[in-house]
C-alpha cells in the first residue's frame, strides 16, 4: 500500500507527516507530482519515503537516491524508461495511461528488465484495472477514479472495495 500526496495539493508536507505519523507501519508514504530536486529533502523531512513524479527528470531521481527513498518518474516511451533505470529509479509510473493500452503496457514489459516494477496512472478505473494488471502492470495509481473533492467517505470506501477485489480477480487469472 502506498499513500501518495500530491505536492501541488493544500500543505503537502504536513499531510505526508500527518499519514506517515497515522500509517507508516502499513503504508510507504510520500509525495506526489514532485517536479523540483529541491522538493526532494522537504519530503524527506516530513517523513516520506516515495516521490513520485509525472515526468522523468534525472536531477528528482538523482536527489531521491541521495535522501534514500523510493524513486518513481513518469514515463511514456522505452526511452524515457530506460533513461529513469539508469538514473537510479527503483520503479516507473507509465503516465498518463490514457494514452496507453494494456497491450502496450506488455509490449514495454517485454524489453524492460524483469525486476522492473511498472505502475499504470491516470486513466484507470474499477472497469479497466484488472486489464490493465493482465496486460502486465504491477500496479495501479488511483487518484480521481477512487476520490473527488465532496465525495462521500462510504463511496471511496466502497471504490476502493471495488479496485481490491479487481486485483485479486486479476492476480488469480494471472495465477491460473
Amino acid at each position: 500500500t502506498i499513500i501518495e500526496v500530491p505536492l501541488n495539493s493544500p500543505d503537502p508536507f504536513t499531510s505526508i507527516s500527518t499519514l506517515r505519523e497515522a500509517y507508516g507501519e502499513t503504508a510507504i508514504v510520500g509525495a506526489g507530482t514532485v517536479l523540483r530536486a529541491e522538493d526532494v529533502a522537504r519530503v524527506a523531512d516530513a517523513g516520506g519515503r516515495i516521490v513520485v513524479s509525472p515526468n522523468f527528470d534525472a536531477e528528482v531521481v538523482r536527489a531521491t537516491k541521495r535522501c534514500g527513498l523510493i524513486s518513481v518518474p513518469g514515463v511514456l516511451t522505452p526511452t524515457e524508461a530506460f533513461a529513469a533505470l539508469d538514473a537510479g529509479a527503483d520503479a516507473l509510473k507509465l503516465f498518463p495511461g490514457d494514452l496507453l493500452t494494456p497491450k502496450v503496457v506488455g509490449a514495454m514489459r517485454a524489453v524492460l528488465p524483469p525486476e522492473t516494477a511498472v505502475v499504470v496512472t491516470g486513466g484507470v478505473s474499477v472497469e479497466n484495472a484488472a486489464d490493465w494488471l493482465a496486460g502486465g502492470a504491477t500496479g495501479l495509481g488511483i487518484g480521481s477514479a477512487l476520490y473527488k473533492k465532496g465525495k462521500a467517505v462510504a463511496e471511496v470506501a466502497a471504490d476502493a472495495r471495488r479496485f481490491s477485489e479487481a486485483a485479486v480477480a486479476a492476480q488469480a487469472e494471472r495465477a491460473a
